[in-house]
């Protein structure tokens, strides 16, 4: 099957440059990495990841994290897995 058709799109520059650094890794090109993701999506008849929305705490929780509100910290592995353990 001859590849002839063009896909644009814009992306945030962080997520496509480790998104390459994955990639080149893996010796897969973006271009290769896109086509399996469209080729799956046909395949599966969907998108082939589940997608959800959030709940309210969830919402809530990320928001938070993303404006720095309500973060916890410890100062050391230890404390954290104390703290996790008890």
């Amino acid at each position: 099957m001859s590849k002839t058709a063009t896909i644009q799109t814009r992306v945030d520059p962080q997520v496509k440059k480790e998104a390459q650094k994955i990639l080149k890794k893996l010796g897969i090109t973006m271009s290769e990495a896109i086509s399996m993701y469209l080729s799956q999506i046909a395949l599966q008849r969907g998108v082939p990841f589940e997608l959800k929305v959030p709940n309210k705490l969830t919402a809530t929780t990320l928001q938070e994290s993303e404006d720095e509100q309500n973060l916890h910290s410890v100062s050391s592995t230890e404390q954290l897995f104390q703290e996790l353990e008890g």
